[in-house]
């Protein structure tokens, strides 16, 4: 077994504190991407044992609450220090659950430790505001009163987490609800579970006491609907696919409660007419292709100027098919495999469905030679696709770029904004002022001129429009959507 697997192969339920083998003994299969052979098993719990975590979370409430800001700022940091302390093991651990090449892996644990500390340090802002209560004519009686507003816990916050970043993604989560003063349930998913209970471990030994952190591991339509469906839970944090979000969003509306979702993206990288192609080019590759397309805010649709489309749709198959593919564990490895074999033949579905559109491939659009086992799909560029094609209608996630041509900037723009979603776009140019006109028109949180559609700031606010996602995350504004602001009004008349 390697590194962050139990000895026995078998993970358990951490629950009020507590490490539990799963009631009916229940459990699925790890398997590594890159081979296809088994690491070790995820334990399933039953929506009883949902439940309960929900139940220990509740319990833990008012003493989480309680804790001074500054004693959770303490642990908090200490568990950035553990993480740091444990970076290869963990992203090793990463790279061989979900596939991630290694060197990807450890930026993600390091990226997870910062958010810890970003998260502690928020701490310090998360307050209320004073208002001159004198300004306001009514109620009478307004001279002698003080307004101010504080800033409270909302309580047991479900934190659903995705395979593409099994840490730092349930970090993004779990920070800044700890930080808040919130209990929380923290479900990975069943095919990175692992790395989320090791993060368990870490945050149990930097002092977060029991019940105040939770982990159970199954499926969506048992375990994730007890959560979100007991009563005691007051927020639900989730990413993954819009279909998925949007069930979550119905079954938490029936009982009032908050939801964050970070859902699916078709994010277009924008190539004007004057775009530098010695850098459009190279950041064009890495928007796509880092961790083989598996990323919410990966480009997934290259609109290119027809004047430069030739131009660049060449020297993007060049560098394309210039990636190393191999499996994560190799330090040489560009692109590593998909999560599993119901991705690859997906991959080989949208490819051919664009291929018989009038599609042409560039490079790639088929397994590669090598490596032979496990899930790879070689990156592929397609040219001359159709708007119709699947591929441009619907979020791939894996290794296919895409290429449609368009005339002018109200063109962009409209295919831009012609799917349901609206994530992260790019827009590549030496025209600022074009380049601004464009990002003007285009529907999505954040767009980013001259860098590619997957960047994102821990500490600042991130999220999508439609269907892409519902409020926000980044440290503060996560913080903020996870309490309730409460006015308080002192009469000082005769005290």
């Amino acid at each position: 077994m390697i590194d962050g697997v139990p000895p026995s192969g078998k993970g358990a339920l951490f629950i009020g504190g507590a490490w539990r083998t799963p009631a009916g003994g229940s459990y699925a299969p790890v398997v590594d991407p890159s081979t296809g052979r088994p690491i070790g098993e995820a334990p399933i719990a039953s929506a009883d044992e949902a439940r309960a975590a929900v139940d220990a979370a509740a319990s833990a409430e008012e003493r989480w609450a309680a804790v001074p800001g500054h004693a959770r700022a303490r642990i908090l940091r200490a568990t950035a220090e553990r993480l740091r302390a444990d970076r290869e093991t963990m992203a090793r651990l990463i790279a061989s659950e979900v596939g991630k090449p290694i060197v990807d892996a450890r930026v993600e644990v390091d990226r997870a430790s910062g958010v810890f500390e970003l998260a502690a340090e928020e701490i310090r802002h998360l307050g209320g505001e004073s208002y001159p209560a004198d300004a306001y004519e009514r109620p009478s009686g307004n001279e002698t009163r003080f307004l101010f507003t504080v800033r409270d816990p909302i309580g047991v916050v479900v934190a659903i987490g995705p395979f593409n970043f099994p840490l730092n993604l349930l970090c993004h989560k779990v920070a800044p609800a700890l930080a808040a003063g919130n209990p929380v349930v923290a479900k990975p998913t069943s095919a990175a579970p692992f790395t989320a209970l090791r993060l368990a471990e870490h945050l149990s030994a930097a002092g977060v006491p029991a019940g105040a952190l939770n982990v159970v591991v199954g499926p969506g339509r048992s375990v994730g609907d007890a959560l979100v469906e007991h009563p005691r839970t007051r927020l639900v944090t989730f990413t993954g696919s819009t279909e998925v979000g949007k069930g979550i969003a119905e079954k938490a509306g029936r009982s009032a409660k908050r939801v964050i979702l970070e859902m699916g993206g078709l994010d277009p990288f924008v190539v004007l007419a004057d775009a530098p192609l010695e850098l459009t080019v190279p950041a064009a590759v890495r928007g796509v292709f880092s961790y083989s397309g598996q990323v919410c805010t990966a480009s997934k649709r290259f609109l290119v100027e027809e004047s430069i489309a030739d131009r660049f749709a060449a020297a993007f198959a060049e560098r394309t098919a210039a990636l190393r593919v191999g499996p994560a564990l190799d330090e040489r490895t560009e692109v590593g495999p998909l999560i599993d074999g119901a991705a690859v033949a997906r991959m080989e579905t949208l490819v051919q469905d664009a291929k018989d559109r009038s599609a042409v491939v560039l490079t790639g659009g088929r397994r590669p030679d090598a490596p032979t086992e496990g899930s790879f799909y070689a990156p592929t560029v397609l040219d001359r696709v159709p708007e119709e094609a699947q591929v441009v209608r619907e979020e791939p996630f894996g290794p296919i770029a895409p290429i449609l041509r368009f005339h002018g900037l109200a063109d962009a723009a409209r295919i831009a904004n012609s799917t349901p979603y609206g994530l992260q776009a790019a827009i590549y140019t030496r025209d600022l002022a074009r380049g601004f006109r464009l990002a003007k028109e285009v529907r999505a949180g954040g767009v980013h001129l001259n860098d590619p559609t997957n960047l994102r700031w821990d500490a600042l606010p991130f999220g999508g429009v439609k269907e892409s996602g519902l409020g926000r995350e980044g440290l503060r504004y996560a913080m903020q959507e996870m309490t309730e602001v409460k006015l308080i009004s002192v009469n000082y008349a005769g005290a």
